[in-house]
């Protein structure tokens, strides 16, 4: 199987063993290689010692080397030559052949180390001088045999103390990790027992103190920015819902009451220029709903004007206005550019201009300017205006302030909760401002 096919907690284990088998074999070759360093050290230093012992041994007669003391060639692994030139003077009893053709090829060469690797044999070379002349040579060997034993032992028990201490890590390392990563399938166990809309329960409860609670504290926070965008999709889902009821019974209602019976042409005309009132109503909800998707997206940039965007807002206000004596000014100072498209700015504005021009007395005015890179639209009425408790919640879906009184909506856009809905996704936003004399609302939008 593959690693990657693997779970986390077998991939997190593969990993911690991986690295403790690589971390022992370096500590177990460089144990063996420093280990191996001394033992030959050891050697020479023995070979060294022997030599020195038999230096001492050793004297002249009438100016040639002579033996004084010889060594003791009985002794176990007493692997002693003398060498007076070419001239043996001593040689152990019982000798390899080809350790006695090494001995004697080192005392020709000079001083020296030599390892014989046929016999296992380590050869040490020192010739003897006596007033800068060199009267012989003494060579002296040793068996390796007993060295490389303690290194092939060492060896043997390093790698069985190294797998059994990497079989150790590896079920540590399962432990720990299993144990380590336990909340994680907890977590994972309780959120697959909640239905797919219980986002009312929570993972944790309290102030997180290590990386799991933080986890949990933040799939927490994760779950109430969900439950609360359910919640306002749900309730504009609801509001959308009554809009587009409420035109689409009125055109039935409508095409009824003109088919009930026998009616004049101006009868007939009159009805289907209600039937058509209704339908662009409609058309104007759905056509504010399509806004909504595309400044969500955002997948294309865009640019407009934005006088000309809050004029076209304002036409269909302009003729009524006028038949009640009130006025709409629209005050701009130089041409100002909007980062969003000019039938989004429409959208938004709309249903401002609506509230305005219902609530209103005599006067609504529309300023437009620039702000910290951003285009501000301001409206602003002398009707009763917005209670500072009501200046956030008239943006929830099915809200309606207490000014509106029993006024039932009969504009065409789906009422503030979209107007925010639609600034936001645009990259502004839109809030009601405290305002001495009527209502003021501020829209702000991304300055192209």
């Amino acid at each position: 199987m593959r690693l990657r096919r693997l779970s986390l907690r077998a991939r997190l284990t593969a990993g911690a063993v991986a690295g403790a088998a690589v971390m022992l074999a370096v500590l177990i070759v460089a144990f063996n290689l420093v280990l191996d360093a001394r033992l030959r050290t050891d050697a020479d230093n023995l070979l060294r010692e022997r030599a020195t012992t038999v230096l001492r041994g050793l004297g002249t007669v009438n100016g040639r080397l002579s033996v004084i003391e010889a060594p003791d060639l009985s002794a176990i692994d007493a692997q002693t030559w003398i060498f007076a030139g070419e001239r043996v003077l001593e040689q152990p009893a019982h000798v390899d052949t080809r350790n006695h053709r090494a001995a004697v090829a080192l005392a020709a060469s000079g001083a020296g180390f030599e390892t014989v690797e046929a016999t296992d044999t380590r050869l040490l070379a020192v010739a003897v001088r006596r007033a800068s002349r060199r009267l012989g040579t003494v060579v002296v060997g040793t068996s390796l045999a007993p060295y490389e034993s303690t290194a092939s032992s060492a060896l043997l028990g390093s790698v069985i103390l190294g797998v059994l201490t990497l079989a150790a890590i590896a079920a540590l390392s399962r432990w720990l990790i299993s144990h380590a990563l336990r909340p994680v399938a907890n977590l994972t166990s309780e959120a697959a027992d909640w239905g797919e809309r219980d986002l009312s329960r929570r993972f944790f409860a309290g102030e997180p103190h290590d990386e799991m609670t933080r986890l949990a504290s933040v799939f927490d926070g994760l779950l109430a920015r969900l439950g609360h965008s359910l919640s306002r999709e749900q309730r504009l889902t609801a509001e959308v819902s009554h809009e587009l009821r409420t035109p689409l019974a009125k055109v039935l209602a409508e095409a009824e009451l003109a088919t009930a019976r026998e009616r004049s042409p101006e009868q007939y005309r009159a009805a289907l220029e209600l039937i058509k009132g209704h339908a662009l109503n409609l058309q104007r909800v759905l056509e504010t709903l399509l806004a909504s998707a595309r400044a969500a997206a955002g997948s294309r940039p865009a640019a407009s004007d934005a006088r000309a965007s809050a004029e076209r807002a304002a036409a269909p206000l302009r003729e009524t206005l006028a038949g009640q004596g009130k006025s709409l000014e629209l005050r701009s100072g130089q041409r100002v550019r909007v980062a969003v498209e000019a039938d989004v700015v429409e959208r938004i504005l709309s249903p401002l201009l609506e509230n305005a021009a219902r609530f209103a007395r005599a006067r609504i005015t529309l300023d437009i300017r620039v702000a910290g890179g951003e285009v501000l639209f301001e409206i602003r009425d002398d009707g009763p205006g917005v209670p500072p408790s009501e200046r956030e919640s008239i943006f929830d879906p099915g809200v309606r302030g207490e000014s509106a009184g029993q006024d039932v909506h009969a504009g065409a856009g789906l009422g503030l909760s979209l107007v925010r809905r639609l600034a936001r996704a645009a990259g502004g936003e839109v809030e009601a401002r405290a305002s001495s004399d009527g209502a003021s609302f501020a829209v702000r939008l991304p300055a192209a």
